[in-house]
């Protein structure tokens, strides 16, 4: 009687014992590591919102200013950040009606600092971009405060009504110089500019374009509050935070009414 077992099949008490080498399954070989399971992964994103001074209306453009300063406050008095580049690539505006999560936002912190820090941030005196920055800083005379901030905020809003006539912008040298000139001179340009009620109309009258003459007023209204008296601030005002959103919004409201 043959001993032979070929081509017996192997009980079911066998299945559990160790295969022999040449059977042995690739991922207990002692010489190949474990192959590691990898997953394929595509962020697919797309743009939100547009930069302000794109913004469809006048009213637009100042809720988001409204909101964007709202953002501010919450970075400052709840994150204990300066954000020190208020500008006018760095305020969003979101009028996309199917994705409505955020109407106005700013960006870029790249510049931005705790408040209240113990040791230097090892970022430079002056930040910012030089035709909004605030009459301090460019003087480089004082610690950046949220006050020179909420002053940068003037300039971009300034700014946009002398250069843009709707989302069509525009150079005007007078003001084109400001990225440029020694700061210690912009300082002197931005300070005369605003220290007269009389000044300020003129300039506001001269060179608003059409599309941004209603909001004279307002920016006027803004003016005084940020440079009181004519002349820089002096001591920090909390409240200023609301008075600006007040102006803006009480602004807002009365385009909308005229407009019907």
């Amino acid at each position: 009687m043959s001993s032979s077992v070929a081509g017996q099949k192997r009980s079911s008490s066998c299945t559990g014992m160790p295969l022999p080498p040449s059977k042995r399954s690739c991922s207990s070989s002692p010489t190949k590591p474990t192959i590691v399971n990898r997953v394929r992964r595509r962020v697919i994103v797309r743009d939100f919102g547009q930069p302000i001074y794109k913004a469809s209306s006048p009213t637009s453009l100042l809720a988001t200013f409204e909101q964007c300063i709202e953002g501010y406050e919450s970075l400052h008095t709840r994150a204990g950040m300066l954000q020190r580049d208020i500008s006018l690539n760095n305020f969003m505006v979101n009028e996309d009606e199917e994705n409505p999560s955020w109407r106005a936002f700013f960006i870029d912190l790249d510049l931005a600092i705790k408040e209240q820090r113990e040791q230097s941030s090892g970022a430079q005196g002056k930040t910012g971009t030089q035709a909004f920055m605030a009459i301090g800083v460019l003087r480089d005379d004082e610690p950046h405060s949220f006050m020179h901030d909420l002053e940068s905020f003037f300039w971009v809003l300034f700014w946009i009504c002398i250069h843009y006539n709707g989302s069509q912008g525009r150079v005007v040298q007078q003001f084109d110089k400001w990225n440029y000139a020694n700061m210690e001179e912009l300082a002197k340009l931005k300070l005369g500019t605003v220290s007269d009620d009389e000044i300020f109309r003129k300039t506001t009258l001269d060179h608003f374009t059409d599309y941004y003459q209603p909001l004279i007023p307002c920016i006027n209204k803004l003016r005084r509050k940020i440079f009181p008296r004519g002349g820089r601030w002096r001591v920090p005002n909390p409240k200023l935070y609301d008075e600006m959103k007040e102006i803006l919004r009480i602004a807002r409201d009365e385009l909308n009414a005229v407009e019907g």
